[in-house]
């Protein structure tokens, strides 16, 4: 870095005290400066993946002629168990792209209230796939087998007729909780395709020992984030029938999603599934270190560290404002994700010194 670049660096650190973290943008955000909880997205690329980027074997993906995206989508499909991959911006348009394959316009699509393809991706399946939610509960961060089959009897009293159900593992509502093994073959045992968010389903195969392909078998799409905890810069994966998978690729170009030299930023999503999943592990642990910070100085608010078995620390608070003030103050950003409800998520930018200081700031918190 030129010595005009080092002191405007310099300059804009001294808003929040971290010179270093500008000059060195691999390092890592704990060392210095803010403890970055909000997100397991904040994450940056690492130098292996940097150097992928850099030397990435590129061309024209809207052509498919890409050998990089072709390397990362054979592998991705690979490791989900399915015939074919699609490379896709965003873990949005992955979900978005499922509902316009595997739904009718005028159908509804069966749903956790809380998941993220509900409430969290600003309205667009009704925009981008005509369709509207039949939302059952998920309190435990799956749904039930029985809300399915009302949903399916209730079109014959003037409901909707469902088309399709969407399920989420892991459930980020739910503080990241796994699907149990054997929870949804139970669910697409009731006669509609499934689509699957697993943006963070690696996390699931790491917390529970099953794999992602097993996870996904009963599904007949599913998508994964490689920017969710993977430290992956873009980009997420949605895999299925190869002939499904064509499809998608025209409802891609459709939604603006269409890429040329992308290769580059593929490059970094093999390198994550080389070798960021296992590391996962310790996201895990730290979150469960979290959790128990977080039910020693507020016991009634819903975090059992028991169920903290991912990357995510959800609870209740009456004033978050107040304590992300406070934890800011202690150089400590977190999140909210409803009224009253915070959340804590870790990540490989995040270290143990890390943890430790978001411990403390939230030990003496309001």
């Amino acid at each position: 870095m030129g010595a005009l670049a080092q002191e405007r660096a310099r300059s804009l650190c001294e808003v929040d005290g971290d010179v270093e973290q500008l000059l060195d943008p691999c390092k890592p955000r704990c060392m210095g400066g803010f403890v970055d909880l909000r997100s397991d997205t904040v994450t940056r690329p690492t130098p292996e993946m940097r150097r992928a980027m850099a030397e990435a074997d590129v061309g024209d993906d809207v052509y498919g002629e890409d050998p990089t995206v072709n390397a990362l989508q054979d592998a991705f499909a690979q490791r989900v168990g399915k015939a074919a991959a699609l490379f896709v911006p965003s873990g949005t348009m992955g979900n978005q792209l499922a509902l316009r394959l595997l739904t009718r316009p005028a159908t509804s699509v069966i749903a956790g209230r809380r998941q993220h393809v509900v409430i969290y991706e600003n309205g667009a399946a009704g925009r981008n796939a005509g369709i509207q939610f039949q939302t059952v509960d998920d309190d435990d961060g799956t749904i039930s087998v029985d809300d399915v089959r009302w949903a399916l009897d209730a079109a014959r009293h003037h409901h909707p007729q469902p088309s399709l159900v969407c399920v989420e593992n892991t459930h980020m509502p739910a503080g990241g909780v796994p699907w149990p093994p054997d929870a949804l073959p139970a669910v697409a045992a009731c006669g509609l395709p499934v689509h699957l968010d697993g943006a963070r389903l690696f996390h699931a195969e790491v917390a529970t020992g099953v794999d992602a392909a097993a996870y996904a078998a009963p599904a007949t799409t599913v998508m994964c984030c490689l920017s969710k905890g993977l430290c992956a810069p873009v980009g997420s994966l949605l895999a299925g029938p190869a002939d499904l998978m064509a499809d998608a690729r025209a409802e891609r170009q459709r939604l603006g999603g269409g890429m040329r030299q992308a290769g580059v930023i593929a490059a970094a999503g093999l390198v994550a599934l080389r070798t960021m999943v296992e590391r996962l592990a310790e996201d895990h642990a730290r979150a469960h270190r979290l959790a128990e910070a977080v039910a020693d100085r507020w016991p009634d608010a819903g975090c059992d560290p028991v169920r903290v078995q991912t990357n995510i620390v959800i609870w209740r608070h009456s004033r978050p404002d107040a304590v992300l003030d406070h934890l800011r103050a202690e150089g400590v950003l977190g999140g909210t994700l409803a009224p009253g409800v915070m959340r804590l998520v870790t990540h490989h930018d995040v270290d143990d010194d890390g943890i430790e200081r978001a411990a403390k700031a939230l030990a003496s918190a309001p």
